[in-house]
Formats: C-alpha cells, structure tokens, sequence
C-alpha cells in the first residue's frame, strides 16, 4: 500500500458530540488511544476559561464582562490520550476546572459568543496541527467547530443511566439533585443561541443506555476503522 493511503488512513478526523454523562470523555479518549490518534476533550477548555474567570473577579452573571475578558487567558490543551494535559497562563489546571462551582457556571461562560469564537478557533488549530489523525470530543463539534470531520459521532443516553454515572464519578453525590443538573445543563447548551448542542445531520448517533463502556468503545473504533478504510 502506498504512503499516500498509509496517511490518509491514519490522519482521520473523528468529531464526538453529545450531552454530559454519555461517556464522550471515556470513550474518545480509549478510541484515541487504540488507534493512535491525538485526542481533545473541547469542554476542559471552556472549563478551564470558567475557571479563570472565577478566580480573576469577572461576573460570570455579566455576558458584557465575559465577552471582555474572554481574550486574556492563554489555554493550552495537550492532546496525549494517555495524559490529556490543560493549562491557564502556564498554570495546571486540570484538577480545578472539575470543581462543582466551575461545572454550575460553564455554561452560562461558555454561552457568550466571543468566548466560543475565541475557543472555537483554539479548538482547530490543535485539530490541523494533528497530522497523525485527532479525537475531538465536545457538544458542537460536528455542527460548528468541525463541519467536515471524517467521521462525526453522536453519543445519548437516558437522562437515568447518565446521572447514575455521574453519581457514580462523584462520592456522596445525590442521584436525583445530579439527574436534575443534567437536564439543566442539557436545556441550557441546546437553548444556546450560539453553537448550541446538537446532532449533526451526517452523525452516527450511538445510544449508550444499556452498553458497558468497552462495548462503546468497541463501537467507535469500529465505527473509525471503518472510515479508514473507505478513506
């Protein structure tokens, strides 16, 4: 086989959307891996500008305020699935974006048309820097960030077997108080007037309800390897 096919084969784009507790993270990630592919989980990064924001005294209440500060921060994202890396001017902040204050504020951050155009932007950069191939996991990456993707996957769940995993990821957590956020997190990203969350008319929709994560997985590599070879 020629070296020609030999890039193309490896160099796929492979966009995975969907709503929180689908398994996106899990699975983009061990699919990245598998296939020796690069691998960016999109939502760290509007995480960690939150995050910034929180912590440098911006009204996250205030889209005008966002909007202002949105350029300030410098996030870089590693794209290693085997140690997936974001920093904020230099900073780790791996640990803090995953904060129950960041997570109830995301979306109202993430919602500010400049902070997603600012984003969005970082977001493909790092998916052309990619020669090998990426793994790019998020809510609007088929739809918006990238509309040609190789392959655009679209990972549901039950609003049921969602929570439980989320509960399941947080000790202590309340199984009704986390299925209650989700739907709230759901209406607020899909009710977005910019990027919203959605399914791309081209996706393979996946439901993940009554799958175990390795057949999710098993699915989505599948799924790629199949792209591969057409590719």
């Amino acid at each position: 086989m020629s070296t020609t096919v030999e890039t193309a084969r490896s160099s796929v784009i492979v966009a995975i959307d969907g709503p929180s507790g689908t398994g996106k993270s899990s699975t983009s990630k061990a699919v990245a891996a598998k296939l020796g592919l690069s691998y960016l989980d999109t939502g760290a990064q509007y995480r960690a500008i939150t995050w910034w924001m929180l912590n440098n005294g911006i009204d996250v209440s205030n889209p005008e305020e966002i909007a202002t500060a949105a350029a300030k921060p410098v996030i870089v994202s590693g794209t290693d699935p085997a140690a997936p890396t974001i920093t904020v001017d230099g900073e780790d902040a791996s640990g803090p974006i995953r904060t129950q204050e960041v997570t109830s504020k995301v979306s109202a951050v993430s919602a500010v048309p400049e902070v997603r155009t600012l984003i969005t932007a970082l977001q493909r950069s790092i998916a052309a820097a990619a020669t090998g191939g990426i793994v790019v996991e998020g809510r609007d990456i088929g739809t918006t960030v990238l509309p040609d993707a190789d392959l655009k996957i679209f990972l549901t769940a039950s609003p049921e077997a969602r929570a439980a995993r989320r509960s399941g990821e947080v000790k202590g957590s309340d199984l009704t108080a986390t299925r209650e956020a989700l739907i709230k997190r759901d209406a607020a990203d899909s009710g977005r007037k910019t990027s919203p969350l959605a399914q791309a008319d081209d996706a393979v929709e996946v439901d993940t309800t009554e799958l175990s994560l390795q057949q999710v997985i098993e699915c989505v590599v599948t799924l790629v390897e199949g792209k591969r070879v057409a590719a």
